[in-house]
């Protein structure tokens, strides 16, 4: 009985039991098919994500800007220090011989001071029209281009080098990249990649368990990580797909599910180029430097095709780890790397041992750090950025790839900087003094061009843009635009009409305004063009006043400054407060000839795609006539020669015919220059940001820095000519009549022909040589 009841409980047990068992295979089933089912529909959606982001617009490519393309044609001023400068920044390199693009010999002539440039140049897709590469001759004597041929010998008329890159407006991300196609790839560097990152690209489908496995062993027996076990397939997931994933096991499972994935649905060569275009090489500042295109500007301010042997293994040698292998920071860590790049190569049979003793033992050969930098001129890129908003939407200028030319010389741009830096930190250790500031525009004449733009002492300074943003009172600047109104006034006024530098006071605002001379002396009546020449204040304003308050606002406005002219008297010696900028365009008409032009920083706009999307056209507009303009250059140019400005041929040739204003505020707050030659002009501004007084006068501050400045740069001089309805005679400086040359006190001027002075002086003749009395006496 008892041992039927155990057997009964046994057999109960055992069937209980294997239900229990029948229904936990049944929650195991359909867990499985569950877990199955889970996994499929998160396939599915990683499916889904590779597809969107691999077939759809990969990145958000940013805008960039480029400065003005280097135009060579003979008879252009050009010095080979200036020009060799510029072919430095563009990556041009100096060899025994010119038989690749980027390349270039030189050859300099002891005996006619002349150098020769050979020089294969590498085109570039302009917005007009694409440059080809090409092989050409330049030499160079005296300042200027003396001969432009090709191969041939035949005379080029103009050969244009392609542009520097000068900044661009990136993504959200931060990211920035060239794309280069695969096929554009140096072979070389493609053979290296997959030696070094994945010798079994062609072989795997996304992940290879074996170069896991070995990774492991390796690592293993060693200690340490010192290999690793991705593919390149995988290594592309990591970074173009799960950048926020910190976990490792969060990683490593969707990393291989999406790599096999790419692998199903796009070719090796897809998944290859991607990745090359992708992979992150490095850092500047807090933009991220993508991709082996822009690997080599970065490192080497080369185009990609132009690296050597040993630059491309620094490349591929950094994306093991673009911080840990940094040759500016770790440069013999990343020499190491390198070497055993080099020595991979060679194992692999991609150079020979030759190639590889020369390429370990070359320097890394690296730009400085400063100059991988792209944006290298923030005070203009912020000029740029103004005026592209005001037809871009801002997410474009960050997205779509836009190509942005501009009118930036990065040759005049230079030479302002040096300029500035230098004289500034001359003239504190003269005066001992301190926290002086200083900015500077430079524009093109005619043209209205931007050719540079200092808004700080420090020209890497990306803040506070004192060229655009700084409004000071400009003091004596406004001075010619006072002589302009009046020598618009033919009949009453020309640069020999005398006029009173005695006292002078006017009521203004309910008190007297009694402005003295800088010198503190009255220099009684005086020819109208010396009154501007010496900027003297009591003539000035007696004849602003004279011609009407009114009249002189509206020059200035007619000029092109668009903000409010105070209509009262001590306006006349630039109580107004204006910028750099504003100040630029009004001279910039006066140097034009009258013809308004307003300044401007971007040529063209192109789509990715090299489309044109927007020109900015040359606008011009005759605001003052050139006859009036041509006196007022005149007396500008006596300023220089012997007025107020006259420092400047301390410095700079007495050849060239320059024209120019000094300006100092009361104090000495702000010192200014503003001058101009036939081809360019520049204005000057030092002072300090809390407006306190300084040591530095117009003539003592400003001036020396654009005196630096000029003396250096490539110009031409004013032209001397005048305009039909002008011609020069002389004029005695007493009376404003007629003169002759052996007359004393008599002046050289020109003088519109209609509204010469009807009357001539009787003079005593400096000459006392008996035939000249004669003749003197027979034609008066």
């Amino acid at each position: 009985m008892t041992k039927r009841r155990s057997t009964a409980r046994r057999t109960k047990s055992a069937s209980v039991s294997r239900r229990g068992w029948a229904l936990a295979r049944l929650w195991i089933f359909y867990g499985l098919l569950l877990a199955v089912a889970l996994l499929g529909i998160w396939t599915l959606y990683l499916d889904s994500v590779v597809r969107e982001k691999f077939e759809g617009k990969k990145w958000s490519l940013p805008a960039r800007v480029y400065a003005r393309p280097l135009e060579l044609y003979q008879g252009q001023s050009l010095t080979p220090a200036l020009f060799e400068q510029e072919l430095r920044a563009l990556g041009y390199r100096f060899e025994n011989n010119a038989d690749a693009p980027g390349k270039i010999l030189k050859k300099v002539s002891a005996s006619s001071h002349e150098v020769t440039y050979h020089i294969h140049s590498r085109g570039f897709a302009f917005w007009d029209k694409t440059e080809p590469a090409r092989k050409f001759m330049l030499r160079v004597g005296n300042n200027e281009v003396q001969g432009l041929i090709d191969l041939a010998g035949a005379d080029l008329p103009i050969v244009r080098l392609e542009p520097e890159e000068i900044g661009g407006f990136y993504p959200a991300d931060k990211e920035d990249r060239l794309l280069v196609r695969l096929a554009d790839l140096p072979p070389l560097l493609g053979e290296t990649l997959l030696a070094v990152e994945d010798k079994h690209f062609l072989d795997h489908h996304g992940v290879s368990p074996l170069a896991i496995i070995r990774a492991a062993w390796v690592n293993a027996t060693s200690g340490e990580v010192v290999q690793g076990g991705s593919t390149i397939t995988q290594q592309l997931v990591k970074n173009f797909y799960l950048t926020n994933e910190q976990s490792i096991l969060r990683r490593k499972i969707p990393e291989a599910i999406m790599s096999v994935l790419l692998e199903v649905h796009y070719s090796k060569s897809e998944i290859l180029e991607t990745y090359i275009n992708e992979v992150f090489l490095g850092q500047s500042g807090s933009r991220s430097i993508n991709g082996f295109a822009l690997g080599a500007q970065h490192y080497f301010r080369q185009p990609l095709s132009e690296l050597d042997v040993h630059e491309l293994a620094l490349l591929v040698g950094v994306v093991k780890g673009a911080s840990y292998y940094n040759p500016w920071r770790n440069p013999e860590r990343a020499k190491e790397r390198r070497n055993v790049v080099l020595a991979v190569m060679h194992k692999e049979g991609l150079i020979d041992a030759q190639q590889l003793k020369r390429a370990q033992a070359a320097p890394l050969g690296i730009v400085a750090e400063g100059e991988s930098r792209t944006t290298t001129y923030p005070a203009f890129m912020e000029l740029v950025k103004r005026q592209l908003n005001q037809d871009y939407k801002e997410s474009d200028l960050r997205s779509e790839g836009l190509r942005i030319f501009t009118t930036l010389s990065p040759m005049v741009q230079r030479q302002a900087e040096k300029s500035m830096k230098l004289r500034v930190e001359q003239l504190e250790k003269q005066f001992k003094t301190k926290n002086v500031q200083g900015s500077m525009v430079v524009t093109s004449v005619g043209g209205g061009e931007i050719l540079a733009l200092i808004g700080d002492r420090n020209p890497r300074f990306s803040g506070f843009n004192r060229a655009l943003d700084a409004k000071r009172p400009v003091g004596s600047l406004l001075k010619p635009f006072v002589y302009l109104a009046a020598l618009e006034i033919p009949q009453q006024y020309n640069l020999g009409t005398i006029i009173s530098d005695a006292p002078v006071s006017y009521k203004s605002g309910g008190k007297w305004w009694a402005p003295q001379n800088a010198d503190k002396k009255d220099h009684g009546d005086i020819p109208l063009y010396k009154g501007l020449a010496y900027s003297y204040n009591q003539s000035t304003a007696r004849l602003g006043m004279t011609v009407g308050l009114d009249r002189v606002a509206k020059v200035v406005k007619r000029a092109g400054y668009e903000g409010k002219v105070p209509e009262l008297p001590a306006m006349l010696l630039g109580a107004v407060d204006m910028s750099p900028m504003e100040i630029a365009g009004m001279y910039h008409t006066l140097a034009a000839e009258g013809v308004y032009t307003p300044l401007h920083a971007i040529r063209e706009v192109l789509a990715a795609d090299g489309k044109p999307l927007k020109r900015y056209p040359l606008e011009l507009e005759q605001r003052f006539d050139a006859e009036s303009t041509f006196q007022l250059q005149y007396a500008m140019q006596r300023t220089l020669r012997e007025g107020t400005g006259r420092s400047a041929y301390n410095q700079i040739s007495s050849s060239i015919d320059l024209a120019g204003k000094t300006g100092t505020t009361n104090d000495q707050r702000d010192s200014w220059f503003a001058g101009f030659s036939g081809e360019h002009l520049a204005i000057v501004w030092l002072g300090r940001d809390d407006n306190s007084a300084t040591p530095l006068s117009g003539a003592g501050g400003a001036l020396q820095v654009w005196a630096d400045f000029m003396k250096n740069l490539p110009t031409r001089s004013l032209p001397q000519e005048p305009p039909p309805g002008v011609s020069f005679d002389w004029l005695d400086e007493k009376t404003g009549k007629l003169s002759a040359e052996t007359c004393e006190g008599a002046v050289w001027l020109p003088l519109r022909d209609d509204f010469r002075p009807l009357q001539s002086v009787e003079c005593e003749l400096q000459n006392k040589n008996p035939i000249k009395s004669l003749w003197h006496k027979l034609v008066n």
